[in-house]
């Protein structure tokens, strides 16, 4: 049986600076209350998205499709270095160079995050962690813009429409 370890995130002002920290759960259902998230945009050579299936499991938005790598930034850690954890604890990725995009405040009625966005490319193996994703694959952005959007999770969307923005589509 797993232990879960309490978790501790950095709890932020509008300005992105650290005022204090708190548990998990004080974080999620308030959305007064800032804390960090990193995301990672993974692109294979033929320009497609991986996308990750939230596994049925989760709190927030079970079984929906999502970004490629999307974890909490705990206290203490860098937006980078949550992204790097994110991608070998999620998906088994080491060894690839991660591009910064941008950075938002993404609120919502459930939580508030400040979100750091970052694009890799990535066309080796991927390992799934089971027990926070039910399925993952590559996706055109065709594909995607095509499909129901109520598979996706907001926040995917959101992300999604900033990207394009930038990319100049």
């Amino acid at each position: 049986m797993k232990v879960m370890e309490k978790e501790i995130f950095d709890l932020v002002d509008e300005n992105d600076i650290v005022i204090g920290s708190a548990d998990r759960e004080d974080f999620h259902g308030d959305p007064r209350m800032i804390h960090r998230v990193a995301h990672v945009l993974i692109f294979d050579s033929s320009g497609e998205l991986y996308l990750q299936k939230r596994s049925i499991k989760k709190d927030v938005q079970p079984g929906k499709w999502d970004t490629s790598v999307g974890g909490h930034v705990n206290s203490g850690e860098s937006y980078e270095e949550a992204a790097y954890r994110e991608l070998k604890e999620e998906l088994g990725i080491e060894g690839t160079v991660i591009e910064f995009l941008y950075r938002y405040l993404h609120k919502n009625d459930y939580e508030s995050e400040f979100v750091s966005t970052y694009r890799c490319f990535w066309n080796g193996a991927i390992d799934i962690e089971k027990d926070e994703i039910d399925d993952g694959r590559f996706w055109s952005l065709k594909a995607i813009s095509e499909a129901d959007p109520r598979k996706f999770t907001p926040n995917f969307l959101d992300e999604l429409e900033r990207y394009e923005k930038l990319a100049g589509r």
